[in-house]
């Protein structure tokens, strides 16, 4: 869209994070926006399902609202990383609007793990995409030896 075009145009940007709802037309965009930034060349990190599905508060059961595991697919396919699927949460929407991130709010609900889990990935794919302008293989490992005291 115009709003990520211009932020490319703007600032420099280390990596996108493409993220879709599990429905096809939501995917149309999800794939529009990754042509984008393959064009002005900003590596795309992943792909993030938000809206994945929910989880009853009373009785655990998860139920998909939406489809599923359409952002998945499309990772695949366009040969980038799934970085995780998000469930609503009304949690979530509550802290966001006091102000107070769900992290930070309940830092060990289940949501909050997810969030964590996936800025964990967020972090793995961007220092991948650090060592690649580096020139170091992406398969480079570095060993440590204890130097004796």
């Amino acid at each position: 869209g115009d709003a990520q075009l211009t932020l490319t145009q703007s600032a420099p940007l280390s990596g996108a994070v493409i993220v879709t709802t599990p429905q096809e037309v939501s995917l149309i965009d999800a794939r529009k926006g990754l042509k984008m930034f393959q064009k002005v060349k900003v590596p795309v990190l992943g792909i993030i399902e938000n809206m994945s599905h929910f989880i009853c508060s009373d009785c655990g059961k998860r139920t998909n609202i939406f489809k599923t595991g359409g952002g998945e697919r499309a990772a695949k396919e366009l040969g980038i990383p799934f970085l995780g699927e998000i469930p609503l949460d009304a949690e979530v929407s509550e802290s966001g609007d006091m102000g107070t991130p769900i992290v930070v709010k309940n830092p060990s609900s289940p949501i909050s793990k997810v969030y964590n889990e996936i800025a964990g990935r967020v972090a793995a794919q961007l220092s991948i995409v650090n060592m690649q302008a580096t020139g170091l293989p992406s398969d480079f490992k570095m060993t440590w030896k204890t130097v004796p005291s």
